[in-house]
């Protein structure tokens, strides 16, 4: 039973990575551009890298970052589940004995 639950996380884990793909590192590189170019003094660039970041540029930033923190938390979920820290049910003693 364990291990049915552990593979479909795996299932479920594996399809958010690879939807969740190309937003992650467009976030993660443009929050690591945006105070380098602010400390550059670039103006126009710092301005399209933040509406990037946001998610403006391609219409509705809310959508945008709701879809992100909602795919960075199933993977987070996914994750945690897989990683056995947290301690699955216990079987009734009864079925410890039968065989």
């Amino acid at each position: 039973m364990f291990s049915n639950v552990t593979a479909l996380f795996r299932k479920y884990h594996r399809q958010l990575a690879i939807l969740t793909l190309l937003p992650m590192i467009l976030v993660t590189l443009t929050g690591i551009l945006i105070p380098l170019s602010e400390e550059l003094g670039m103006g126009n660039i710092t301005q399209f890298i933040v509406k990037l970041h946001s998610g403006s540029f391609f219409g509705s930033d809310l959508v945008y970052s709701v879809l992100v923190g909602l795919g960075l938390l199933g993977l987070i979920v996914t994750g945690i589940s897989m990683t056995g820290l947290v301690p699955s049910k216990k079987r009734p003693l009864s079925e410890d004995f039968e065989s």
